[in-house]
């Protein structure tokens, strides 16, 4: 079980730092199945295929999109906060002994 806590953080965390490219990911495979699906359907006109993938693909990226959101307000709520409070409390300390120089 700890091993599989483990990848889903690791997981989690990917997604966390790279969630434009999740979301993306998502989109382009979203359309790639739903033209696929769309194309085993018979007697519908191939831009009305192309329509219905688009619109698919939209309304999956919307899901990625609010998926992406509650995942940055749970790290909010967590405290690990974001990359710029994380940048910030590294680089603009008020001491400035935690730079590297």
């Amino acid at each position: 079980m700890a091993e599989e806590k483990s990848a889903l953080q690791s997981a989690r965390e990917w997604v966390v730092d790279h969630k434009l490219r999740a979301v993306g990911t998502l989109w382009l495979s979203g359309i790639v199945g739903s033209i696929a699906y769309n194309w085993s359907r018979p007697g519908m006109k191939a831009s009305v295929k192309i329509i219905h993938a688009r619109l698919h693909a939209q309304a999956l990226t919307l899901a990625a999109l609010a998926g992406s959101a509650l995942v940055e307000y749970y790290d909010h709520q967590q405290g690990s906060g974001s990359k710029v409070h994380q940048y910030a409390k590294q680089y603009l300390s008020s001491d400035g002994s935690s730079q590297k120089e």
